[in-house]
């Protein structure tokens, strides 16, 4: 669920606003977008680099920033979204025209280019559109995935060969994950080449006996009379809600010399997740990770090619649920001999090394200021490269410690938000740098942390911030009524008058692990409603990450308990500013988001004067059962849980003015969480407004609905608050 609200706030966040127009128009429409450097990929000898710019693959130095070589231009068959080197770096793998399924998986035209021929050849002529086209490590071949079915290109032959055969819509996948593993386990190819290219590892989803939900899409009017375009056409797809039957899953492991299908054994319990499969390094060794149905147990499985065995190896159990699937981040060493996991066992999350019989070697990092992103190892050098928890919550820095946990060092050296991507030899990174007042700032550094040169430094918008008349943005603490000390941020006009009294909308989002308060640079929508007259705050309330593993699972069982509390303790804590009109109060929030600003305007009704939600969970009963259950248990063992926070069962206490909207064809937050809660409000005989957007899914976008999206919301804040 957390993706989307990322993805979003990535779309339309930060650069500049003039001394000229603060609008919502100009906002949405991306004239105060940052410019940034995109399709960063390290060449092989760590000292170059590529990224992908007009249509074309350029390469430059990591040294000097010159460019050495125009690799690719990509005209020819279309434009470019991504690209992939192949193993020896002679051809690039590229995709056009894609077309979105879900949140990670599309259809998209792929292209083979020779970088020494210049010639651009189609994957595979039999199909227009196809999926998760991937080099095998040697480079000689590419898997993909039709109709639900895995391919291999033989580029040395040209020839095609067909490895699976029962895909079906609806009913068997092979190498793509169902819609629940992609949306709630982050990922959306389920197949793996072993180092030596000899076998292609894929999970295979049978989901015939998931239940299944229908949307319905509308037509407008057609230019000839057609019958079907009157009726609404049905779209089905298997949804498995909390508590009812999952996808059975299984692993096999294709051989390329044999032609021929092995299966790994998973253990006598079919009711169990595979978030994960990877290759060891060892010859012929498969690792499978293997998940009980409450998400609290974590095995790492052995299959061996050569005996055709599965063995457990290494376990993670936690008393309340375990995120290590949802967060990739176990990785091999060279040969397979040991590999690096994260966990928060001892309270933070940290990184540990492991044997390959999951004997603790050591703990590479003990601070309490928890690891973010394994970003890579060095083994050569025996470094280890992370990004953490900087000076509070709000901040994220790079850093680097030795294998055995020994001379941990901070190498970003400014405060604020950095994100690094380190070259294949980890001597060079290069670090997006941005923080509340600074767009972002893209260097080149050693591996030391010296910058040794700047990609990108946004100097003009830098320019212009320093004479307009900008909201300003501020990071602060607060305390709750339990005394928990919060991180929050709250924006005031450029003019801002400490002895006036201002209405103040509050936005968020507040689900499990995920922090909106970010010392990062950031333009939203909201800022419009700031030049018009309004304060902006935010909380990241109990529940949200990066203050350990109890602050993080306190809401266990229970979800939106907490958080509805402290954001009622925020409306008390704003009200007692003294710039603060304590009777104009707002709250404003999408998905999990929209799931809290419903229940504060029930659940804690009077705390605010006016909510907006959009998308919102009303009964976690009506989600998905791999993100519900992580959190909230089964339904069958904790049914007050699941009631007791849902603001359905407080609709009669709504008080204040509310807008509801959703998009009617809503793969993720099904539409039937808004139309119930609206039942409930009518027969509670609650006035609330209420917004329905034809055909659109959770992201509520496409053509003129954006902007119409966005206007309708901040009308109803600036009429009503």
């Amino acid at each position: 669920m957390k993706k989307f609200f990322a993805l979003f706030f990535t779309l339309i966040s930060g650069a500049v606003c003039a001394q000229t127009n603060v609008s919502l128009y100009n906002i949405l429409s991306g004239q105060f977008r940052q410019r940034g450097v995109y399709g960063i990929v390290s060449m092989n000898n760590g000292e170059s680099y590529t990224v992908l710019k007009s249509n074309s693959v350029i390469k430059y130095g990591y040294k000097t920033g010159q460019v050495e070589d125009t690799l690719a231009n990509f005209n020819d068959a279309g434009f470019a979204e991504d690209y992939e080197f192949s193993s020896d770096e002679k051809k690039i793998l590229f995709y056009t025209d894609s077309e979105e399924i879900y949140r990670r998986s599309f259809l998209a035209k792929y292209f083979v280019y020779d970088i020494q021929t210049k010639k651009i050849d189609k994957v595979c002529d039999d199909f227009e559109y196809i999926q998760l086209a991937t080099f095998s490590p040697d480079g000689k071949k590419i898997a993909f995935v039709k109709d639900n079915n895995i391919f291999v290109k033989n580029l040395e032959t040209n020839s095609t060969s067909q490895i699976t055969t029962d895909g079906k819509k609806n009913f068997i996948l092979n190498g793509l994950p169902d819609w629940v593993y992609e949306e709630e386990f982050e990922f959306n190819k389920a197949f793996e080449f072993s180092p030596d290219s000899k076998y292609l590892s894929y999970i295979k989803f049978d989901e015939t006996n998931v239940k299944s939900y229908t949307l319905q899409y509308y037509s407008g009017i057609t230019s000839e009379y057609s019958s079907e375009a009157n009726y609404p056409e049905n779209y089905v797809y298997k949804y498995p809600k909390v508590g009812e039957e999952n996808s059975k899953v299984s692993v096999h492991i294709y051989s390329f010399d044999k032609d021929e299908t092995f299966a790994a054994e998973l253990g006598e319990n079919e009711d169990i997740y595979v978030p994960r499969i990877l290759w060891t390094g060892e010859d012929g060794k498969l690792t499978i990770c293997r998940m009980n149905r409450l998400q609290n147990t974590l095995d790492l499985l052995k299959f061996d090619v050569n005996t055709l065995k599965t063995e457990k190896f290494f376990t993670l159990t936690d008393k309340r649920y375990i995120e290590e699937s949802v967060m990739p981040s176990i990785t091999f060493l060279t040969g397979g001999k040991s590999f690096l996991i994260t966990s928060d066992k001892d309270g933070y999350r940290q990184i540990y090394h492991y044997s390959s019989d999951g004997k603790l070697i050591s703990q590479v990092t003990s601070d309490k200021k928890e690891v973010l992103e394994f970003c890579g190892v060095d083994e050569k050098n025996k470094k280890v490269y992370f990004t953490g928890v900087g000076e509070n919550a709000a901040q994220e820095a790079v850093y680097v410690t030795d294998l055995n946990g020994k001379n941990r060092k901070k190498l970003s050296t400014e405060n604020g938000v950095n994100s690094p991507e380190f070259s294949k030899n980890f001597k060079y990174f290069i670090n997006f740098y941005s923080s509340v007042s600074t767009p972002y700032y893209i260097t080149v550094n050693d591996n030391k942390g010296t910058q040794m040169r700047v990609i990108e430094d946004n100097a003009a918008l830098k320019a212009r911030l320093s004479t307009s008349q900008c909201p300003k943005r501020e990071i602060f603490s607060w305390k709750n009524s339990s005394g928990d000390s919060l991180i929050a941020f709250i924006i005031k006009p450029a003019d801002f008058d400490e002895n006036k009294k201002y209405p103040v909308l509050v936005v968020g989002y507040n689900g499990p692990n995920y922090n909106l308060v970010s010392d990062r640079y950031e333009f939203q929508w909201y800022n419009d409603l700031v030049s018009k007259g309004f304060l902006v705050a935010c909380t990241d309330t109990r529940g949200t990450g990066r203050k350990g593993a109890e602050f993080r699972k306190c809401t266990y069982g229970q979800l939106g308990k907490f958080e509805t509390e402290d954001l009622v303790s925020f409306s008390k804590y704003l009200s007692g500013l003294k710039f603060v009109d304590g009777s104009r109060l707002g709250i404003w929030g999408w998905s999990y988001g929209g799931f809290m600003a419903s229940n504060v305007m029930t659940r804690g009704a009077g705390s605010y004067k006016l909510g907006v939600a959009v998308a919102p969970v009303t009964n976690w009963e009506y989600y998905d059962n791999i993100y519900t259950e992580r959190y909230m248990g089964l339904p069958q063992d904790n049914h007050e849980g699941y009631i007791n926070n849902s603001p359905l069962k407080y609709a009669d206490k709504l008080q204040g003015k509310f807008l509801l909207i959703f998009g009617s064809c809503d793969d993720n937050v099904h539409p039937q969480n808004s139309m119930v809660f609206c039942e409930a409000l009518v027969q509670a005989d609650k006035e609330f407004e209420f917004m329905q957007y034809t055909n659109k899914n959770h992201g509520i976008y496409g053509g003129n609905t954006t902007w119409h999206l966005y206007k309708k919301m901040v009308k109803f804040i600036e009429e009503n608050l």
